[in-house]
């Protein structure tokens, strides 16, 4: 019976003690921000999606052309939401393939 008694001691960080210091912890999410592609009258169709697919590796082939065609179509594309460092990354990347972007805090 000692024995049941010690586990909870030896076992701190289990899931209830996880979820009671969440709150206190996660007061303000971080803002996110957009990365933005502008349309761009200079590069191929081809070469903006394999671009877009290079810089942000979690974007699909269907996903990168529909930023490509957003953008063809309507002057931006929506690239990705996230933190203010890898949007800053997402969109220095971007330019340096030749490719206009911009970030912007989301809404």
């Amino acid at each position: 019976m000692t024995h049941a008694s010690e586990t909870p001691v030896s076992s701190p960080g289990g899931g209830a003690a996880v979820m009671e210091r969440q709150p206190e912890t996660v007061r303000k999410p971080s803002p996110r921000y957009r990365v933005l592609l502008h349309n761009d009258p200079v590069n191929s169709m081809e070469y903006v999606v394999t671009s877009l697919r290079e810089v942000v590796p979690s974007l699909s082939e269907q996903d990168a052309m529909a930023v490509m065609l957003e953008a063809h179509n309507s002057g931006v594309g929506l690239v990705i939401v996230c933190d203010i460092e890898p949007a800053e990354f997402y969109c220095e990347s971007l330019k340096a393939k030749g490719l206009t972007s911009t970030i912007e805090p989301e809404e």
